[in-house]
């Protein structure tokens, strides 16, 4: 009878160790911070991708096609990045962009000619303002150092992106500044929900 109190003691004490030593692993993953930024970033750079794909095929002006191009490249380098990231953190990113960022790409696609070129560079002012200070706020304060990084070297590159964007977009016809200035909006109402 000790012996079976004993050994259920010893077992009971390892059962205890081993949901502590699991939650001790689990308090050193990323933060809940952390993981938006990262499911955010990977779903916008899904958008992004296919967004250039779009452009690339239904852009009437060279100048769109070649930013598609330029977005395909960058953000799928981007992505890889990320992915071998979210691996060695055990995170799984999504497959399929986020509804938000498939409406913007379902939106686009249904134009064609001076329509899409337009109506896609003015997504690309707006994400890109919005990316923008999604990353910087990551570069400065992310708490996974890892992340931190990436996400540092990652912003010059969406700062390009941001003013080859505008460019495009002034000689189109947009109103830069207006698009620019719901994308700032966007970016604070997005921060307070991270």
């Amino acid at each position: 009878m000790k012996l079976r109190l004993s050994l259920m003691v010893v077992l009971s004490l390892f059962a205890l160790g081993s949901v502590a030593t699991f939650a001790f692993a689990a308090d050193k993953g990323i933060s809940g911070k952390d993981k938006k930024f990262v499911m955010e970033a990977a779903s916008g750079g899904l958008m992004e991708v296919k967004g250039g794909e779009l452009a690339q095929k239904k852009g009437q002006s060279q100048e769109v096609k070649d930013f598609g191009a330029r977005m395909v490249t960058d953000h799928g380098k981007a992505n890889e990045e990320l992915k071998s990231l979210a691996q060695q953190k055990n995170i799984t990113l999504p497959e399929k962009m986020a509804r938000h960022h498939k409406s913007m790409i379902d939106k686009v696609s249904k134009l064609s000619g001076a329509d899409f070129d337009k109506a896609y560079m003015r997504m690309m002012v707006k994400d890109h303002t919005k990316d923008v200070a999604a990353f910087k706020k990551a570069a400065q304060e992310a708490k996974d150092p890892d992340l931190k990084a990436w996400a540092g070297k990652t912003q010059p590159i969406l700062e390009q992106h941001l003013e080859q964007a505008k460019g495009i977009a002034s000689k189109l016809g947009v109103d830069v500044e207006k698009v620019e200035k719901e994308g700032q909006k966007g970016a604070e109402k997005k921060q307070k929900h991270m």
